[in-house]
């Protein structure tokens, strides 16, 4: 029994240089079609040139690993003891991201172990996939920030009201023996169809009074690193 153990642990790929060039050139080719479906699935600010590169790597180095691992139990244990330790510290910006990761890493699994025909069909699925549903665009919101005098805070709430037809929800409402302010969420539509009135929400709310400040702050869902 022991003797066979010992057999099982010592047991590894004997991988020609061929294979192993296959196994990684196929890592990283695959690794160029998740690069290219990144780069057409961000568009705009949330894309990260960087992240993208570091997608392509990604791939390559995880078919490199199990390329070295394969069948070799002591040194996937190794590998996982090793790996254990790190941590990682990087903020997600999109939530799509993760996916991302987790397609390099099972593409370079695939590969390494030699499945390049699950690797390739997986990717391109997964490709059409992102290329239909991948290209969302973040709701952003408009945060309205108000602070006045306290004696304002009905004719406040009355402009608002009137000037965003309801369509402006109150979250915020800070008061003090003085002054009083309110944060208001609107979608960016409701915004921009405010923009088209001939006069504006600021103006309108200075006119009232001792009004010390409006702050108008887009807001999203990403993630800033």
């Amino acid at each position: 029994m022991r003797e066979y153990l010992a057999k099982v642990l010592e047991t590894g790929n004997n991988l020609t240089i061929e294979e192993i060039i296959m196994n990684v050139l196929m890592s990283c080719v695959l690794g160029f079609a998740i690069f290219l479906s990144y780069k057409l699935s961000h568009t705009g600010t949330i894309y990260s040139k960087k992240f993208n590169v570091s997608l392509v790597i990604l791939t390559t180095l995880t078919g490199m690993v199990m390329t070295v691992i394969g069948n070799n139990i002591a040194l996937s244990l190794g590998m996982v003891g090793a790996l254990s330790i790190v941590r990682f510290r990087t903020a997600i910006k999109d939530s799509r991201d993760t996916v991302y990761i987790f397609w390099a890493i099972i593409v370079g699994i695939c590969c390494g172990v030699g499945d390049y025909s699950v690797a390739t069909i997986g990717s391109i699925i997964v490709f059409i996939i992102t290329l239909i549903l991948g290209r969302v665009k973040n709701d952003n919101r408009i945060l309205l920030v108000i602070r006045g005098a306290k004696v304002l805070e009905r004719n406040i709430e009355s402009t608002i009201f009137t000037y965003f037809e309801r369509k402006a929800n109150l979250k915020v409402k800070n008061t003090d023996s003085e002054n009083v302010e309110f944060i208001y969420e609107l979608s960016k539509k409701t915004y921009d169809i405010t923009l088209k009135k001939e006069r504006n929400i600021t103006e309108t709310l200075y006119e009232l009074g001792p009004i010390e400040y409006v702050n108008i702050v887009t807001q999203n869902d990403e993630i800033s690193g």
